[in-house]
């Protein structure tokens, strides 16, 4: 199979699982306090959010890249 047909496809299943999940999120550790050699951290959750918009013009790009790799 084409390279471009594996490319298209993957961007397919990408773009199909940004418009069923709508975002995802992630923690990361922040320090919010460092008083000499003491430090206090926490953990804080963020937030991702992608773009419907985002994932059809990826979704797009994926079947033409794919219909482009079969046609060659």
């Amino acid at each position: 199979m084409k390279s471009s047909v594996i490319i298209g496809i993957i961007l397919i299943a990408l773009g199909t699982a940004g418009l069923i999940y709508k975002g995802f999120s992630y923690e990361s550790k922040e320090t919010v306090a460092k008083i000499g050699s003491l430090e206090a951290s926490a953990d804080i959750s963020h937030d991702v959010e992608i773009p419907q918009a985002l994932s059809i013009i990826v979704i797009v790009a994926g079947a033409a890249i794919a219909l482009v790799g079969l046609k060659k």
